[in-house]
Formats: C-alpha cells, sequence, structure tokens
C-alpha cells in the first residue's frame, strides 16, 4: 500500500487517511491521495483561515463519488482538526444537488441545513448577478 505523503504526527487528519487506508481498496486509496496531496500541502504552508477549499470539478470529474466525498471530508478534517464531519447533500433549486461537509450536529439540525442552502441561493444568485455585469460589460463570465 502507498503511505501517505505527510508523515503522522497524531493529526485528527492522519489518522483519519489511516483508517481510509485500512478500509480503502489500495487503488482507491491511491486515487484519494492524489485528489487531495495538493490541499494538505497547502494547508501546511499556509493557514486555513486565508484560504478556500474546493474540489476541482475538471480534476475529479472522473473519479468515483465516494472517492469525490472522502476527499471533501479529509480536507475538513485537515482544515477543521476534527472527526466528526459529515457530509450532507442539499437540494437547491437553482443549482441542482450540491454537497457539502459539516460538523456532526449541523448535519443533523435542519433549520440550520434550511441556513446553509438559503445561504448557497444568494451566493448562486450574486454570481449569476456579476457573471450579466460581466457579459454586458465584455468581460469574461467564466468564474
Amino acid at each position: 500500500m502507498m503511505e501517505p505523503e505527510h508523515p503522522s504526527d497524531g493529526r485528527p487528519v492522519d489518522m483519519y487517511l489511516d483508517l481510509l487506508r485500512v478500509r480503502m481498496d489500495s487503488d482507491d486509496y491511491r486515487l484519494l491521495l492524489q485528489v487531495v496531496a495538493p490541499a494538505l500541502r497547502a494547508l501546511d504552508e499556509q493557514p486555513p483561515e486565508s484560504m478556500d477549499f474546493s474540489l476541482d470539478p475538471d480534476d475529479t470529474q472522473s473519479l468515483p463519488q465516494e472517492i469525490r466525498d472522502e476527499a471533501a471530508l479529509v480536507i475538513a478534517t485537515a482544515v477543521t482538526g476534527r472527526l466528526d464531519n459529515q457530509l450532507v447533500e442539499l437540494e437547491i433549486d437553482e443549482t441542482g444537488p450540491v454537497r457539502v461537509v459539516t460538523d456532526a450536529a449541523t448535519a443533523s439540525d435542519p433549520d440550520r441545513l434550511a441556513e446553509i442552502a438559503s445561504y448557497i441561493r444568494r451566493r448562486h444568485q450574486d454570481t449569476e448577478e456579476l457573471r450579466g455585469i460581466a457579459e454586458a460589460s465584455g468581460l469574461p463570465t467564466d468564474f
């Protein structure tokens, strides 16, 4: 099996990766490491408060959903230091289903999930408005 690029020093993300290494097929685990390695390196170099993390759809589109979900959970564990992160799928009319990683308490709170869905809708509306302004101004709209 392939060892993680980051030495284990008791960090929650290292423990989580160790659990995944045991639980996952070797090839899938290798793919997972390829996806998360850039984010883990970036976190080692810069504090997470100043970074925005998301999986690049172009880089991960061909990966099975299970690996993409685990990659999101690994990155969330690295950022939060928590092992209780959960992936929740929210139905958003404007965008379709959106997968969000959150803590266990939030994942089980329908009111809090509704707040998150509302925030996602607002961000989508803001993005579409900016895209319209950019298009009307002759600027690139691929942001």
